[in-house]
């Protein structure tokens, strides 16, 4: 495995934490407290090992930039803002709702989830569908300055 595989480990992280989320969100609607924490806390674990992964894929490698097809461009730079802006506002609602429900203060928990749930579902989703555009169904060549010489290690 290579540092350039992580674009592919990060989407399945992501699309792992948007199953996760789904499956918790059912099962508190049935009344399944303690199988919901467990699918939200491997969610924010999922969330969790994205970031750093993201962050030193990034820190290592540089940008991959959407040129082509010029035409889908515009498309794409809207979806990564929305993605971009939500995953910044997400990470603090997420504090507060886990904090919330690891004091036991259910309903305040219950409202504050009412926002965090659906934003973080959708930075999930979204990330997926980015890493989608740009690597799989218009992948991009390398951006110029990018690190094509990045570390890599075997698994």
């Amino acid at each position: 495995m290579s540092i350039h595989d992580l674009p592919l480990v990060n989407a399945g992280l992501n699309g792992l934490s948007a199953l996760l989320l789904a499956m918790g969100g059912w099962l508190i609607h049935r009344g399944k407290r303690e199988a919901h924490r467990n699918c939200m806390v491997s969610a924010f674990v999922s969330s969790s090992l994205f970031l750093a992964s993201y962050l030193y894929y990034h820190a290592h490698v540089g940008t991959t930039r959407f040129e082509k097809p010029v035409e889908f461009r515009p498309y794409y730079l809207a979806l990564l803002l929305s993605h971009t802006l939500l995953a910044v506002l997400i990470v603090p609602l997420i504090f507060v709702t886990f904090r919330l429900a690891f004091r036991g203060q259910f309903e305040r928990h219950k409202a504050f989830a009412r926002w965090t749930f659906p934003l973080w579902m959708y930075v999930s989703v979204t990330g997926v569908v980015i890493y989608l555009l740009l690597y799989q169904i218009f992948p991009q060549a390398p951006s110029p300055g990018q690190n094509l010489d990045a570390p890599s290690w075997r698994i």
